[in-house]
């Protein structure tokens, strides 16, 4: 039977993918000194649960940001390596060390293993994103050769029983001998924490360890023969190494969810309910032993379901039921929104579980930067195509979002738009990084309320579904205004009324950010600028040298021209009694360019570049005439000169034709009204 190219491709495709050498390294089983031989090499292979999580993160590589105090350590496995940044985390490098901080201490064995790890934050903040990363990224990091783990089976009388909850295989070693072997492989280890394997084995384990024992007369060397190691592979959709618990309605939930049940139909076979064959260890806490545990909405739990908890926690065993105390090697992390925090503060019934949680905040982002990361991510050509975003329409939906978390600064001299800038990495005259840092500090529940991304979102994701084919800022501002009268998590009038106040902030800010803009295409004639630029350092060199200027055109000597030198630095606020120190300060810079043996371009000096090219738009607005576009009738030679400045909105700042058409429309509205203020 001839293939169709289809079918052969497909073939092709799955023979590269599907690599028989790597399923047999993926699924490796061998006996019990065989697996010993593999620990010996590498004894990370026996790390618990923390060590192991603790490591995966790092694997994926460690560097350090910023600088002085303001320098973040930053882990690239929370940019989600994994799916090209899909569940990637931004803005919350302060959260994720803390997390971190735990988690190394977990593995050294200083406390935190033993406590419930808390995320608490306000709805949409990342938190259950960031445990189903935790998990994605050890269900991969069980499949590398760094993050390889092994569990058992037993083969007795032609039957092979897996070990119910994955132990480690070195579990089987009689303690004493343990201890001694374990403090072998600890001299081979050079990650600065100790294995310590103090966990015993699970009953139906037991069970079957002790009758083996029995069987060959105490002779542990061919109990042993009876075991089988393999491969672990953690995997949540096979309830391997990752469990979930989610709170249900009382009556349709018990604990034995989280610690398993009895086999009803094997206590037929057995004729009693406490033989450990009969009972299934597939609880949640069962299936998590080695991984991790993720309980959703944790503070909604029942009370009987905490005492399971707290065990579990504090003590690593669970009680199935009928059977003794059963031991776990597991993280377990839950999350919980702030109304639910709240009330376990004020419950003092509930003071032995805040004694044994470790509270990490996950707040909004606020910086504005990261923010507009996490909409790029989902509203970008690739995701959204066919339909074209305008420039800044992004911005200004994360812009607003923003500003609603941040608290009015205390400074008097501070505004809530310059304060958010500030904390964006913009410079502002009198602020330092220090004293950025000290208004972080006097507002220490920043992040946690005001507008969740998900609000923006949907908003944003409301102006694409329209049959326009470009979305522009106002669209989605109008979005985000209207929904507020239906917003269902904000409490009163004098919120949704603080909200729209700042999205006229945001409108007004974008007023200036796209005059700027236009101002730019404008004065976009490099040809020009040069001119001016070569013409403005003539006269300076000569004021500074106190030199006169030779006229081009008469080839006379005269003085330099203080009337064009204010016209141009009065764009960039240069008061006039620091005109003196600006221009000795070009030349200066001038100078130390010369001597590295560097030419002069008036790009590398952003506040110069600026005042010329608002110069030049002065000097042009003039001829082209922008505010004819707000009549009717637009001559042939004005048009042309429009025409030019749209092309280069397009070319240089991302627009189409239809939003650049919008925003010289829009700007010529404003220019039309007397509006001519310009920020530098």
């Amino acid at each position: 039977m001839t293939q169709s190219p289809s079918s052969s491709s497909l073939r092709e495709l799955i023979r590269a993918t599907a690599r028989p050498e790597s399923y047999a390294a993926l699924h490796w089983r061998g006996s019990f000194w065989d697996y010993l031989r593999l620990v010996e090499e590498d004894p990370r292979i026996a790390r618990n649960s923390y060590q192991r999580i603790y490591d995966m993160i790092l694997f994926h590589g460690v560097e350090e940001r910023g600088s002085g105090k303001s320098r973040r350590v930053h882990y690239h496995f929370f940019d989600d390596p994994l799916e090209d940044g899909r569940d990637g985390l931004f803005g919350l490098s302060r959260s994720l060390e803390r997390l971190m901080a735990a988690f190394k201490a977990g593995a050294h064995g200083f406390g935190p293993e033993r406590r419930v790890l808390l995320l608490h934050g306000p709805v949409g903040s990342s938190k259950s994103t960031l445990v189903r990363l935790l998990k994605k990224g050890l269900e991969s990091y069980s499949r590398s050769d760094d993050g390889a783990l092994y569990t058992f089976s037993w083969e007795i009388d032609g039957e092979v029983i897996p070990s119910p909850m994955n132990e480690e295989p070195l579990l089987l070693i009689p303690e004493p001998a343990r201890a001694q072997f374990l403090e072998t492989l600890n001299k081979k280890l050079r990650t600065g924490y100790r294995l310590k394997l103090d966990f015993d084995l699970c009953p139906l384990s037991r069970y079957y360890y002790n009758l083996l024992m029995e069987r060959h007369g105490g002779d542990w060397e061919k109990l042993i023969e009876h075991v089988r190691v393999r491969r672990m592979l953690i995997s949540e959709k096979d309830r391997i190494g990752i469990g979930t618990f989610q709170p249900k309605d009382e009556k349709n939930q018990d604990s034995t969810e989280l610690t398993g049940d009895l086999n009803y139909r094997k206590i037929a076979e057995l004729g009693t309910d406490s033989d450990p064959r009969a009972f299934n260890f597939d609880g949640e806490f069962c299936v998590a032993n080695r991984g991790m545990i993720e309980f959703i909405e944790v503070l909604k739990l029942d009370v009987a379901f905490l005492y399971d908890l707290l065990g579990a926690s504090q003590e690593h065993k669970v009680k199935p039921k009928k059977f003794a105390q059963t031991d776990i090697d597991e993280v377990i992390i839950g999350h919980t929104n702030e109304p639910e925090y709240k009330k376990l503060q004020s419950n003092e019934l509930m003071e032995a579980f805040r004694d044994r949680t470790i509270k990490i905040d996950i707040p909004y982002n606020t910086v504005l930067e990261d923010e507009i990361r996490i909409y790029r991510k989902d509203f970008n050509k690739r995701r959204v195509p066919g339909r074209h975003i305008a420039p800044h329409t992004i911005e200004t939906a994360a812009m607003w979002a923003v500003l609603t978390r941040l608290e009015e600064p205390k400074k008097a001299n501070l505004t809530l738009l310059q304060k958010m800038k500030l904390y964006n990495g913009k410079s502002l005259s009198g602020f330092t990084a220090e004293n950025v840092r000290e208004l972080r500090e006097e507002a220490q529940r920043e992040g946690m309320e005001g507008i969740s991304p998900r609000y923006i979102q949907d908003k944003l994701s409301n102006a694409l579904v329209g049959e326009q084919t470009s979305i522009n800022p106002f669209m989605v501002m109008n979005e985000l205004e209207e929904g507020l009268a239906h917003h269902s998590l904000i409490a009163s009038e004098e919120i949704r009324k603080r909200y729209r106040e700042l999205l006229g902030v945001v409108r007004e800010e974008y007023d200036e950010i796209v005059k700027n803009e236009v101002q730019r295409a404008i004065a976009a004639d490099e040809e020009a600028i040069s001119r001016l630029c070569g013409n403005y350092i003539d006269n300076v060199k000569a004021y500074t040298q106190g030199e006169k200027v030779r006229n081009r055109y008469t080839s006379r000597d005269e003085e330099p021209d203080e009337r064009l030198m204010r016209s141009i630095e009065e764009k960039i606020d240069i008061p006039d009694s620091r005109k003196d120190d600006f221009r000795r300060e070009v030349m200066n810079y001038i100078g130390a360019l010369a001597v590295e043996g560097r030419k002069f371009d008036y790009k590398t000096n952003e506040r110069l570049h600026r005042a010329l090219e608002l110069k030049l738009f002065e000097d042009q607005k003039d001829s082209i005439k922008l505010t004819s576009l707000v009549s009717t009738v637009v001559d042939k030679d004005t048009q042309e000169k429009i025409d030019v400045v749209k092309t280069r909105l397009i070319r240089d700042f991302g627009y189409d034709e239809i939003s650049a058409t919008d925003v010289l429309n829009y700007v010529a509205s404003i220019f039309a009204r007397g509006d001519v203020k310009s920020k530098s």
